[in-house]
């Protein structure tokens, strides 16, 4: 197994994850919503970190190319982290159009950075990381945490 098998294999438990938030709040359930955000929203950061403090700094120390991918994918982040930041305060005010909306917004830019990562930024990963088993152990770690 790759590299970055367990974090392709994470983007599908935070898209599951996600997504029981957001049934949750469209039905008006807002203590299901709490419990399935809390969990998403965990994961998410956790699946961020492993990428930003594991992943990305040995791609860019292997390859010498650190203003690349790994640049936008840290941008891409940060608007991801203010959206959550948006689902947090709807969610705190049982505001469904804003949890909405923003979940909304949140899921576009997830399909999308999940499509660069796993068609270009990961398999460059790969290649340049090979099968390095302590990269791979520390981010199952992360993802575990």
């Amino acid at each position: 197994m790759s590299v970055t098998s367990s974090l392709q294999e994470h983007h599908k438990h935070c898209d599951n994850d996600f997504a029981t938030a957001e049934e949750a709040a469209q039905n008006g359930e807002w203590t299901a919503c709490a419990a399935s955000f809390g969990k998403f929203h965990a994961e998410l950061l956790a699946h961020f970190g492993v990428e930003e403090e594991v992943l990305f700094p040995a791609f860019e120390q292997q390859t010498g190319m650190a203003g690349g991918p790994t640049q936008v994918m840290r941008g891409e982040h940060a608007q991801m982290r203010e959206l959550l930041r948006q689902m947090d305060e709807a969610l705190a005010q049982k505001n469904a159009d804003g949890f909405g909306g923003a979940a909304e917004t949140l899921l576009v830019m997830m399909q999308q950075h999940n499509m660069k990562e796993e068609n270009i930024l990961y398999p460059m990963c790969d290649q340049a990381l090979g099968m390095d088993g302590g990269i791979k152990s520390r981010i199952e770690a992360g993802l575990r945490a």
